[in-house]
């Protein structure tokens, strides 16, 4: 992996990240392929939307089909028919989501497949054998997501056991794929600081910010996040996990941050809830039953070139699978083209003006 910072303005940076099997521009939003596919899309829809790489998902690609099954297939990319960069994760915030359902010790976490009910065993080292067999570009280490309403004594002993897990990690790393550190430590700053310097000391090719976005207020989020950011490395990828709608996307920007991913486009998409230049439009709402206007007059995808608010809210009325398959594409170009024009007002010293056209541009829904 090489990672060649251009530009900055203030705090954010336009980069160029060069992986295994291509080029990303960043700032970049990243696609959840949770089970090797982003629903409703083919590779070719991904392309033409924008995206410049996609996230996996170890937790569940490891349960169904299985790691071995994918590697046979010629990893991810073959197995799925995308020739792009492929960031997994590690599977610890689906653990996470198990709540007692799963058994955290030094070891590992067992827990019982949601799948079959199998009893499954994951280590460090088996997460990053996963992703090496799932030939990802970006392998993330293993680590433990400590809820929001946990005590600072849970979250200190949480983050030194995700620490240890990440040396481990960074010992049975073996491929060409680039292994991130993921910085945890709760809302707590001295924590998160303590998680960033042992991270560093380690030494990895990329840092994220992990533990955020699991039931903490927006303000918090963001406390953590202006905490966090300026103190990453200058000169190795920031990747903000998890976050979220395009105000968090811009706000990370600002901050520094140089990697999104989330599933908001797509799952608001499959719910009929678009993001527009102009606002939110819920198409499921009776106003656009009639409508003959785009979903959104400044969007150039192909939902918004080719079909009416009326066709899709019709669509969506009698649940129809191209409802579903449209939105995702509008939702997911208009991700796309926020971060394009988040790119271009780096290098052209306008982010800040850019910033307050969107957020006056953003003020309705309908």
């Amino acid at each position: 992996m090489r990672f060649e910072l251009l530009t900055t303005d203030g705090d954010a940076r336009r980069a160029r990240l060069a992986l295994s099997h291509g080029e990303v521009q960043t700032p970049v939003f990243m696609p959840c392929g949770t089970y090797g596919t982003v629903k409703g899309m083919t590779p070719v829809h991904l392309r033409d939307t924008g995206t410049q790489i996609l996230l996996g998902n170890t937790f569940h690609l490891m349960l169904r089909p299985g790691a071995d099954v994918v590697q046979s297939l010629g990893g991810l990319r073959g197995f799925m028919g995308w020739d792009g960069p492929i960031l997994t994760d590690s599977g610890g915030f689906q653990v996470w989501s198990l709540g007692a359902m799963r058994k955290i010790r030094e070891e590992g976490v067992e827990f019982r497949s949601p799948v079959d009910g199998d009893k499954v065993f994951l280590t460090p080292e088996s997460s990053v054998e996963i992703q090496q067999q799932l030939d990802a570009d970006i392998i993330m280490v293993l680590d433990e997501c400590t809820p929001h309403e946990s005590t600072q004594a849970e979250v200190k002993a949480s983050m030194e056991l995700s620490l240890r897990w990440a040396a481990r990690c960074r010992l049975a790393h073996s491929s060409e794929g680039a292994l991130f550190g993921i910085v945890q430590g709760g809302m707590h700053p001295a924590l998160r600081d303590a998680s960033l310097e042992g991270l560093q000391s380690i030494g990895f090719e990329g840092y994220a910010i992990g533990g955020l976005s699991v039931g903490e207020s927006k303000e918090e989020m963001m406390e953590v996040l202006s905490h966090v950011a300026p103190r990453m490395p200058k000169n190795a990828p920031r990747y903000l996990m998890g976050v979220g709608t395009p105000q968090d996307l811009l706000e990370g920007v600002q901050l520094g941050i140089d990697m999104f991913d989330c599933v908001l486009p797509t799952r608001n998409a499959r719910n009929a809830y678009l993001f527009t230049s102009r606002g939110i439009v819920k198409i499921r709402n009776s106003v656009h039953r009639t409508s003959d206007e785009p979903i959104d007059p400044d969007c150039h995808c192909y939902t918004c070139r080719n079909f009416s608010r009326s066709y899709l809210h019709h669509l969506d009325k009698c649940g129809e699978i191209l409802s579903a398959i449209l939105n995702t594409v509008h939702n997911l170009h208009y991700y796309h083209a926020l971060m394009s024009r988040l790119r271009t007002a780096i290098e052209e010293g306008t982010l800040g003006r850019l910033s307050k056209a969107l957020y006056d541009g953003w003020g309705q829904s309908t």
